[in-house]
């Protein structure tokens, strides 16, 4: 069996205003990211962990921002088409662990939500999605409700 791990990292600005997307979710929230897409800063850091493991580059070189084609784009679409690059060369995803760092909403109340949802893009069982979140203590642009940074990584395996 081959196996590869990938990780990745996203950061995004928040709005007063702006809807937030989190893990494929939609989170009640007086703020959101100011993206190019809908600013699912979740699912992107999984995308480039996903990409990562696969050595071929990041979010930005397969759905750059300067694209029309992706301007507001549900960033779902984007796992899915990353799923499919990962799957046609063989591919699947073991496990995946994302956490997000937000000093405002809390987020507790979405986890298992988004867990499920991103396990069903990925076509695997939600005990396989870990998905945790923290605030910086109001340390930094996160603490002072700024913006949202995410961390993730993901297992791949290739029988």
């Amino acid at each position: 069996m081959d196996l590869r791990i990938g990780n990745g990292y996203d950061v995004h600005a928040l709005a007063p205003g702006l809807p937030l997307w989190l893990g494929g979710v939609l989170i009640d929230s007086p703020i959101g990211c100011i993206a190019h897409s809908d600013g699912d800063v979740a699912i992107h850091a999984l995308c480039d962990a996903l990409l990562g493991a696969m050595a071929l580059g990041d979010i930005g070189k397969h759905f750059p921002d300067t694209s029309d084609e992706f301007k507001g784009i549900d960033s779902k679409i984007l796992l899915g088409r990353v799923m499919e690059l990962l799957t046609a060369k063989g591919w699947s995803v073991v496990n995946c662990d994302i956490t997000i760092a937000m000093q405002r909403p809390k987020l507790a109340p979405y986890i298992v939500t988004m867990r499920e949802c991103l396990a069903g893009i990925m076509g695997i069982p939600s005990d396989r999605v870990s998905v945790k979140a923290t605030t910086t203590e109001k340390l930094g642009f996160v603490g002072r409700g700024e913006g949202c940074e995410v961390y993730a990584v993901a297992l791949l395996s290739k029988s």
